[in-house]
């Protein structure tokens, strides 16, 4: 194979992940609006709770774009507030040449298989600590 088919064929597919990552992630925002997770979630339990959508369009944009994946990972995970998901999966995006390796969505299927982290509470209620053992929700938190 010449280099140049090479170039072409890998340019085709890290454009093709590119794009195939930004359609699963806006299907994936639509289902992190509904997620409740606490302030102190860990990984496995902040894994646990995000739509099997939103890893895999983490993984392919990592795939995509390999090292400068990091901080559109950082500044997405950080907007939807999985924070607990953030420093992992930004720190997984900037080792060169893991894209290929789907770190995430093994993650998930760790969690969900091996019942990692604890469940979502559906009943969790988002409240702004105020005062020494006060609380008060948030707008929308319920």
């Amino acid at each position: 194979m010449e280099l140049e088919t090479f170039v072409k064929v890998l340019g085709g597919i890290l454009l093709g992940a590119l794009l195939l990552s930004g359609l699963v992630l806006a299907l994936a925002f639509r289902k992190l609006r509904r997620i409740r997770l606490p302030q102190d979630a860990d990984f496995f339990t902040a894994i646990r709770a995000v739509p099997f959508s939103l890893v895999v369009g983490l993984d392919l944009l990592d795939l995509a774009l390999d090292t400068f994946s990091a901080p559109i990972i950082w500044f997405i995970l950080n907007r939807t507030g999985l924070q607990a998901l953030r420093n992992v999966a930004a720190i997984e995006a900037f080792l060169p040449f893991t894209g290929p390796i789907p770190t995430l969505t093994l993650a998930w299927l760790a969690a969900r298989f091996f019942n990692l982290g604890k469940p979502a509470d559906p009943n969790l209620i988002e409240a702004e600590q105020v005062g020494p053992g006060r609380y008060e929700v948030r707008p929308g938190g319920r």
